[in-house]
């Protein structure tokens, strides 16, 4: 059954849409990443969805019932915000309870929801502290302690980790992870980090101009990604798009790319569908290929033979940067496998290569 329904809503001020007809549904248990750059309109999504802001135009429905008219209070909904929100002259204990005293809950279910979730998330120790006294991964805590006693059918999560420290961030991502396996609870989470989107996922919806350009499994979007633009943005360092120009042999295709200085450069056997062949044969097309997709070859099974440009080495692996078909192009290599003005001799993974349409940049299928 699906938890949360996103049925073609707009977001407009005036004249300005920001947000066109989007479209998702998720899952009961479902883990939504809504990924993309500050102005995408991802976070006006969420709060449409909470309740803290009015629709142009669509449906949102929340197990099955639709939501738009309904205060934040009716969603059964609960969020935790990028700033924590708690009260500075309470405990972290009156925190976590406050909203259920409101709603009447009595004592002694109060103290098991807070034990419980104290409990789940190691914070039992602070539960007199006040919120001054703890640390910013400590305070999140404690918002995601007063999210999961409600026990909603939704939690919204906008941008949580934005205010830690690198170190925290990838400490609250595990907890938030195991918080969403321990619940199974359906969760939908604003971020711009794809970094955080990879790894909490089940779902993940990039989003530009306030439209969502590709919605699927975290791989799937990684490795197949609808558009340039997804390309881009998902993966660091990103995908490499490099112009080509495409031949057809066979059931399978090749790409040629120039190479200042060189004969030009063809990688062959590219799985291609047979309409993609008819429209794009003898065409430019732009080429798809993940730094991780080349490796170091010798001469007989290389690729490409290349003049590298830049060696940026990392610890566990160097990063190559060459030219290729007129763009800069980085490979990820083991260390020390290629130098600054030398020559390399490189393989790339052909059953990864993803082919674009250069005047569209979607996908060719």
């Amino acid at each position: 059954m699906s938890t949360l329904e996103i049925d073609r809503v707009r977001k407009s001020y005036s004249n300005l849409a920001v947000l066109k007809e989007v479209s998702i549904s998720i899952d009961t248990g479902d883990f939504l990443v809504l990924l993309g750059p500050s102005g995408c309109g991802k976070s006006t999504l969420l709060n449409m969805i909470a309740g803290l802001e009015t629709i142009t135009g669509g449906e949102i429905r929340i197990a099955g019932k639709v939501v738009n008219d309904l205060s934040p209070k009716d969603r059964d909904i609960a969020m935790v915000f990028q700033s924590y929100a708690l009260y500075p002259t309470m405990s972290v204990r009156q925190n976590i309870e406050f909203g259920m005293k409101i709603r009447g809950v009595a004592p002694a279910e109060r103290e098991t929801a807070v034990k419980a979730a104290a409990d789940m998330l190691q914070i039992t120790h602070l539960l007199e502290r006040k919120p001054s006294q703890l640390s910013g991964g400590q305070r999140q805590r404690v918002a995601m302690g007063r999210a999961i006693v409600r026990q909603p059918k939704l939690f919204l999560f906008d941008e949580p980790l934005s205010n830690l420290d690198a170190k925290l961030r990838v400490d609250m991502r595990t907890e938030i992870k195991r918080l969403h396996a321990r619940l199974g609870t359906t969760i939908v989470y604003v971020t711009h980090d794809q970094i955080e989107a990879m790894t909490l996922a089940t779902r993940v919806a990039v989003m530009k101009d306030g439209v969502v350009q590709h919605l699927d499994e975290p791989q799937a979007v990684y490795d197949r990604p609808a558009n340039v633009y997804v390309a881009r943005f998902v993966g660091s360092p990103a995908m490499n798009i490099i112009p080509a120009v495409l031949e057809i042999q066979g059931a399978t295709a090749n790409v040629v790319f120039e190479i200042a200085n060189r004969p030009a450069a063809r990688i062959s056997g590219i799985a291609i569908s047979e309409e993609a062949a008819r429209k794009y044969g003898g065409r430019r097309v732009l080429v798809g290929i993940r730094p991780e997709n080349f490796a170091a070859a010798d001469e007989a099974r290389a690729n490409l033979v290349i003049d590298v440009d830049v060696v940026e080495p990392t610890g566990p692996d160097t990063l190559v940067v060459f030219q290729l078909g007129g763009a800069e192009v980085t490979a990820r290599l083991p260390p020390k496998q290629a130098f600054p003005g030398r020559e390399a001799h490189l393989s790339v993974d052909t059953s990864r290569v993803v082919l674009f349409d250069a005047d569209t940049e979607t996908r060719i299928d």
